[in-house]
């Protein structure tokens, strides 16, 4: 098992899930080393908050009412193609079949499973961050 930095204090994350309950755990969860979390329960809203709360790694849910993750990444690679920079990020979902090679493709550097240890949400953020484990 990787061991985690104890602290990982200044790194941002967005957290987008239209369900409040996992909004507010994975939130929990990150703060709880350290991480400076905004939460947000759609696409529209994410797009909003990108550019004021400048994310260091991006936590999309898939499927949500009203634009999917899939669309949102698009429009932030997009944003990306135009303006420079690159927010790493992952998809999270609650569906098994779920399709990583579509994530990918979309511009999702990672896909993780709301029902995975959250150990591996930290590490994966971490990895994504660039961040180093000690």
């Amino acid at each position: 098992m990787t061991q985690m930095p104890q602290s990982l204090h200044g790194l941002r994350v967005l957290v987008v899930d239209d369900e409040a309950d996992i909004r507010e755990f994975i939130t929990v969860v990150l703060e709880s080393h350290g991480m400076s979390v905004k939460a947000v329960a759609s696409a529209a809203a994410a797009f909003e908050v990108l550019k004021p709360f400048q994310p260091d790694v991006l936590v999309c849910d898939i499927r949500m009412p009203g634009g999917s993750g899939y669309d949102l990444i698009r429009q932030i690679r997009d944003l990306e193609a135009k303006e420079g920079g690159h927010l790493p990020a992952t998809a999270i979902t609650a569906y098994q079949d779920e399709d990583w090679e579509e994530s990918r493709k979309a511009g999702f550097e990672a896909h993780l499973h709301k029902f995975a240890q959250p150990i591996e949400w930290v590490e994966t953020i971490t990895q994504l961050a660039g961040q180093t484990s000690v």
